[in-house]
């Protein structure tokens, strides 16, 4: 057999580590909250069309040096065609923003297409559906798993779900890295990716629990999450990679989308290793909860 890792000998620092991270982001929620991004406190969005085409990055340092510190910049079909998104419902605010690129930029012109006031009330209505679509996401994980290994594993992979959303949001609220509708996107993936992590190790759990009738529960779980380490470790890095060229190349606007996805990744290899196989301890799961012992029927050896 293959050099076994003992991945649960350190599992009471993980364990404090992990309560540690847990109780600090939960407190940093609490007490700083999270910084809503204008798709959720609301705002105004400005249509701006140029002659030319032009770089974001030029309309947006443009924007901060004429005092828009708070705007968001994004492209909107054509290279000419630039979306600014900003706090406030002045009417006369896309005549402002318009004069001030115009003043910035003499050489291309731009002119106003459209300015709509998006009111704070369509934005808590989005944030309160997305925080109700990531209970839902959680409840059906939980039932799934239940249904499909056994209830002790259900649990083990909500709580380890929840504890990569936490860190995430955490980790948000306490930088005050604003939080809009790409985070809640990227929030609702790490689920994914860490489910599926998770469901890997569990799978081979209950396998070997077959196999290695002899093995206990930490032998079991030291055993199978070194059989899938090269998976999870592959599939860890090539994640990796991908959000970070996002963070590199994806410009402002994917920026807290990517570094969400960076933070997950990381909080949902490691749930999967550590949380989840604690949570399995704690919970006591034995070989009988998968494999009930088959009771033997009494013989009648009367004639």
């Amino acid at each position: 057999m293959k050099r076994v890792i003992n991945f649960m000998g350190v599992r009471h620092v993980a364990f404090a580590l992990t309560v540690l991270l847990t109780v600090a982001s939960l407190a940093s929620l609490v007490v700083k909250g999270l910084n809503f991004g204008l798709d959720f406190t609301g705002g105004t969005l400005i249509e701006l069309g140029y002659e030319r085409p032009v770089e974001l990055e030029q309309v947006r340092g443009q924007l901060v040096q004429s005092g828009f510190a708070e705007a968001v910049v994004q492209s909107f079909g054509a290279t000419t065609d630039v979306l600014v998104r900003m706090p406030g419902d002045d009417p006369q605010l896309g005549e402002r923003v318009a004069s001030a690129l115009r003043s910035a930029d003499s050489g291309n012109s731009v002119s106003v297409k459209r300015v709509e006031f998006v009111g704070p009330a369509v934005g808590e209505e989005l944030r309160d559906q997305g925080g109700l679509g990531m209970l839902l996401a959680l409840g059906g994980i939980l039932v799934y798993v239940a249904f499909r290994f056994q209830w002790k594993f259900g649990l083990g992979a909500v709580l380890s779900l929840f504890h990569d959303v936490i860190l995430v949001l955490g980790v948000f609220s306490f930088f005050q890295i604003s939080f809009d509708l790409t985070v809640l996107a990227a929030v609702l993936a790490v689920i994914g990716y860490s489910l599926n992590d998770t469901i890997v190790i569990f799978d081979r759990i209950r396998e070997n629990f077959r196999m290695l009738r002899k093995a206990e529960l930490l032998e079991n779980i030291n055993i199978s999450t070194t059989q899938t380490l090269l998976r999870t470790v592959a599939t860890s890095v090539s994640t990796l990679l991908a959000v970070g060229s996002l963070m590199v190349f994806g410009g402002e606007n994917l920026w807290g989308f990517s570094l969400a996805l960076l933070i997950g990744v990381g909080a949902g290899t490691y749930s999967s290793v550590y949380v989840a196989g604690m949570l399995l301890v704690w919970l006591k799961l034995t070989r009988d909860d998968l494999i009930p012992p088959v009771v033997e029927e009494e013989v009648d050896e009367r004639p």
